[in-house]
């Protein structure tokens, strides 16, 4: 029996309480109120960041970056949406800017992505648990952002095609595609009778 290691995600905003007044008062340059809104939310805003980079150092960097960005954004911060909403946007806009030809340092090239994919062990039941973080770690980026932001996250593809500038066709395509490398890499592409 194959055992897959994966922790989902809690969905968007579940299990994130809504500190109204910590946000305003962090909006008016209150430091220690902005600390508050960090713990509560470093950790999910890591974990996306590490789903979408694959790379630890990356995801730390972005996270980081996140942050810096919401403490300078947030007087301008309208509350049209929910503050975890508005620095999720954040954090994805700052992993995809890193993406950009002057952005460093550099995700998986296909070369790099190809050689990882070797590197996985053929007899997936001789090797022990599968890390299905890993495995998501190895897609291509574009396959990856979708599967992360519609099938892990739980965003509409016209929510994720918004968020990373594609055709809501183009995020469907892109999570067809994850899933059948995630099918191959895994061992779990079955033959057809």
């Amino acid at each position: 029996m194959t055992v897959i290691a994966f922790q989902a995600p809690a969905r968007r905003d579940a299990g994130v309480s809504e500190d109204a007044a910590a946000v305003s008062r962090a909006a008016a340059g209150d430091l220690a109120a902005f600390e508050t809104l960090y713990r509560t939310h470093a950790g999910w805003v890591y974990g996306l960041c590490l789903r979408l980079t694959g790379q630890r150092e990356l995801a730390e960097d972005c996270t980081q970056e996140a942050f810096v960005a919401a403490w300078r954004g947030l007087p301008a911060f309208e509350r049209r949406s929910r503050f975890s909403t508005w620095l999720h946007r954040i954090a994805v806009n700052t992993v995809l800017g890193r993406r950009r030809p002057s952005a460093q340092p550099e995700l998986l090239s296909a070369e790099r992505h190809a050689e990882a994919v070797a590197a996985i062990p053929g007899d997936i039941d001789a090797a022990g648990p599968i890390d299905l973080e890993q495995a998501v770690r190895l897609l291509p980026p574009g396959a990856r952002d979708v599967l992360v932001l519609v099938g892990i996250y739980g965003y509409s593809h016209d929510e994720a095609a918004g968020l990373l500038g594609i055709a809501p066709g183009t995020s469907k395509a892109q999570l067809h595609r994850a899933r059948a490398l995630l099918s191959a890499q895994l061992g779990l592409v079955t033959e057809s009778p």
